[in-house]
């Protein structure tokens, strides 16, 4: 059994699918074919706080949507990796990239096409109403189903932990 709070200070980056875990699972089709999703507010408050405290965030998603790259780049994210087939070549960019070990990230999934680096990360996450398959790997289950906060959940617990969250600077945007 992890000891889930040891395994929160370790986290020094974030990695989230978008579509079951950043958005939720229902999505409005675009007359155009643009899928249109909604997402938390919470949750984008807190990613673009993580990316003030210095913490690295990656995006992934096999979905295509410039709207998607364009939010997360507005909240300081700048590695969104769209129409990603394989996730793990993604995850491993991330790592390289930034000089990380596999324990340093939290990778948060809902579905099938995470599995693979989700079993690779230090400290893998899921929403409540994630796959089964996701669940049984899953090292927190967060108690908010995706769209609905489950990134916040994450983020706040590790800064919480790391005594990193709510100081002066979480006031302002």
């Amino acid at each position: 059994m992890t000891n889930i709070r040891k395994d929160f200070h370790a986290i020094k980056a974030f990695v989230f699918d978008v579509d079951g875990v950043l958005s939720g699972t229902t999505a409005i089709l675009h007359p155009s074919g643009e899928m249109m999703r909604t997402m938390n507010i919470r949750d984008g408050f807190a990613m673009q706080y993580a990316v003030k405290k210095g913490y690295k965030i990656a995006v992934i998603t096999g979905g295509d949507s410039e709207s998607v790259r364009m939010r997360f780049n507005k909240l300081g994210i700048k590695d969104v990796y769209l129409n990603s087939s394989n996730k793990i070549e993604h995850f491993r960019h991330f790592l390289e990239k930034y000089d990380l070990r596999p324990a340093d990230v939290l990778y948060m999934g809902d579905d099938l096409p995470d599995y693979e680096p989700m079993k690779e990360a230090g400290l893998s996450a899921c929403p409540a109403d994630a796959a089964e398959e996701i669940k049984s790997i899953a090292g927190y289950i967060s108690h908010c189903r995706g769209g609905e906060g489950c990134a916040r959940d994450v983020i706040e617990q590790v800064l919480r932990l790391q005594g990193k969250w709510a100081h002066a600077d979480a006031f302002h945007w």
